[in-house]
């Protein structure tokens, strides 16, 4: 059974390891990708729901791997796959959610549940299967004792606990120091392929750690909690556009950057989880169709531009769909961010060239 907190239960059958876990409940509205999704640090402590209904089609790779495990806390799907076919298969999805001990539910009504979720908003759940089973009233009382997401620190428990190296494929161009909120492996390789070294720091790297590695730019990651909670973040980066150092930041550290810049932070009603999210760009009206996964949001409305204590700034992308902010630039200042994924594995290509302006900011900087 999934078991929401409101009380609301859907049925289904075992999948992966039997048990249960407990998160918050979110879906994705993605038709491919389900590995690097389940992979992917800011998905930690949450239940995700594939609204494709066929998953694990194409089995499990070593390759393709956004951490190193799967992050979620447990996993339902509509109609999984018997066998998986595909030449880069190594293993089934099943197979992988047992070995990693994901608690997990098969043949739920995945559409029912979605539809839940958008009219009621995310909330609190839990998978229960085997002896974990147990009377409803039990199991609700068990969801509603669980966590929040609004006010959870989640970025320190999901950071590398020591710096490392992505060095840059071919000649070296520039040198970034990239703060790890949740990094997806994608993106250090993203920014190796245009000549940039990637230095992956620990969250809580302070300012003089920065400056040591002589970086020409700095980078936010993507990450799982409530921006609000990353004060140390937002004191670091306040900090840094102090210096004018080039800084580029994606989902969370787009949040982290509207904090610095004074904007406030607030949770959406069920997200923004997928690969087919069309973005508005305020500039050029050209529409991007990107990869998302955040369930917290910047206050501001699309082409607004306000003041802050670096300078001008602008909301320089919004969503197309409900016209939240998808991105915030500096008008006078080598800074920047976006709400989506333009590392997009998998998903579509639309905002890599993103990388390309972190790299002419560095090099305008020298």
């Amino acid at each position: 059974m999934l078991v929401l907190e409101d009380g609301r239960i859907f049925h289904g059958a075992e999948f992966g390891r039997t048990g249960s876990c407990l998160g918050e409940v979110v879906f994705t509205t993605g038709m491919t990708g389900y590995q690097e999704t389940l992979t992917d640090p800011s998905y930690h402590r949450q239940i995700v729901v594939s609204t494709a209904p066929q998953i694990g089609n194409t089995g499990w790779n070593d390759e393709d791997d956004e951490s190193q495990h799967i992050w979620v806390a447990g996993y339902a799907v509509r109609d999984p796959a018997r066998m998986p076919s595909s030449w880069r298969s190594r293993r089934s999805l099943e197979a992988e959610l047992v070995d990693q001990g994901v608690v997990g539910i098969a043949g739920v009504d995945t559409r029912g549940l979605t539809r839940h979720v958008r009219e009621h908003g995310t909330m609190r759940g839990g998978i229960f299967s085997g002896s974990a089973l147990s009377a409803p009233k039990r199991m609700v009382a068990q969801v509603s004792a669980g966590p929040r997401g609004l006010g959870a620190e989640l970025a320190t428990q999901v950071t590398t606990c020591r710096p490392y190296v992505v060095p840059a494929r071919g000649r070296k161009r520039f040198t970034v120091a990239a703060l790890d909120l949740g990094i997806k492996t994608n993106t250090p390789r993203m920014m190796a392929l245009r000549g940039m070294e990637v230095h992956i720091l620990p969250s809580s790297t302070p300012l003089d750690e920065v400056l040591a590695i002589g970086a020409d730019g700095v980078f936010l990651s993507n990450g799982p909690g409530d921006p609000a909670t990353a004060d140390a973040q937002v004191e670091l980066v306040r900090r840094i556009l102090d210096r004018r150092i080039p800084l580029f930041g994606i989902c969370f550290g787009n949040q982290i950057l509207g904090r610095a810049l004074g904007r406030e932070t607030y949770k959406l009603r069920y997200g923004h989880r997928g690969i087919n999210i069309p973005v508005v760009d305020a500039t050029t009206g050209a529409v991007a169709i990107t990869a998302q996964n955040h369930g917290f949001a910047v206050e501001g409305e699309p082409g607004e531009e306000f003041a802050t204590d670096f300078g001008p700034a602008a909301v320089s992308h919004h969503c197309a769909n409900d016209c939240t902010v998808e991105g915030l630039r500096l008008l006078d200042r080598p800074a920047f961010s976006v709400q989506f994924h333009p590392e997009s594995a998998a998903g579509p290509h639309d905002a890599a060239p993103l990388f390309d302006h972190f790299a002419q900011l560095m090099e305008g900087d020298r």
